[in-house]
């Protein structure tokens, strides 16, 4: 069985058009449910059932694994099983009829306005380290990419003059993004006064480097952003999609749309956005409050 897992993700690389952090996620989902299948002694497709699919399922769940974990597995294993029959090494899906783990929808942490002004605060100072810091901590709010999307950013895909930048999104999908003036001028101090440093002779076409002259990592920034936060005094458990769920709230709190929050966010649904109708429903509530003559 494991043969036609390679055969899957190169399926997700070509012909769907995944990100490689996708592609990772389904891969693990997968090695794990085909190690279950080998114990289990089922040879190929048309050996699995749905009983089978859905014990693995209940192991899972046993095991304390997430709802959410639990409905990615699962929609990992229904897109595997749904390959099979497309290449005709499988007549039918033993993984349609399985019902989705119900999962929470959690509203996202975000940073006030005086937390994200704390964290930059802590990256005052004119070192290398902390212009740099400065400048992908302002752009990463100004924008809301993710941290795949930041990391990734190549110099030429930022034109500072113009105040936008492209980049790579989910799918393969690109898409231009306004960045704002604070960003800017943060973007443009990093470039002229520290990037070299980084890289001496100019050969890294990577916008954001690390000391020793490498693209950043997603991990090296995650780092950077506990550490900041650290200094800024933050008691939240925050992450670099803390700041990307900061720009949504605040843009929809100051009277953005969410259709326009759709759009720079990169999500191609939506359905995904509305998690963030909490924020427009308590902005139209203050609205009320203080418009409406019986508020």
């Amino acid at each position: 069985m494991n043969d036609y897992l390679d055969l899957f993700i190169s399926y997700l690389a070509v012909e769907k058009g995944l990100s490689a952090n996708t592609q990772e996620a389904y891969s693990r989902d997968l090695a794990r449910y085909l190690d279950y299948l080998e114990v289990l002694g089922r040879p190929n497709p048309a050996s699995v059932t749905s009983g089978d699919i859905a014990v693995f399922l209940g192991r899972l769940k046993d095991e304390g694994i997430s709802p959410r974990s639990r409905a990615r597995c699962l929609s990992a294993i229904r897109m595997f099983h749904k390959f099979l029959m497309i290449e005709n090494y499988a007549d039918v899906n033993p993984a349609s009829i399985i019902e989705a783990p119900r999962t929470l929808h959690k509203l996202p942490d975000f940073l006030s306005t005086q937390e994200v002004d704390a964290l930059l605060t802590a990256c005052a100072g004119t070192s290398g380290e902390n212009v740099r810091d400065l400048a992908m901590l302002e752009l990463l709010y100004a924008t809301g990419l993710r941290v795949s999307e930041l990391v990734g950013l190549k110099l030429r895909e930022v034109n500072l003059d113009s105040g936008y930048l492209m980049t790579l999104g989910k799918g393969n999908k690109e898409r231009l993004v306004p960045i704002g003036e604070s960003a800017c001028q943060r973007v443009l101090a990093y470039l002229e006064g520290v990037r070299y440093r980084f890289d001496p002779e100019g050969k890294n076409r990577f916008l954001f480097l690390s000391r020793l002259g490498d693209a950043m990592s997603r991990q090296a920034f995650w780092n950077i952003i506990k550490k900041r936060a650290y200094q800024a005094g933050i008691s939240k458990n925050i992450s670099p999609h803390t700041l990307r769920h900061s720009f949504a709230t605040h843009l929809l709190e100051n009277g953005a749309d969410l259709r326009s929050v759709q759009v720079m966010l990169g999500h191609a649904d939506l359905s995904t956005t509305q998690i963030y109708t909490h924020v427009t429903r308590e902005r139209l509530k203050r609205l009320h409050q203080q418009i409406h003559p019986r508020g």
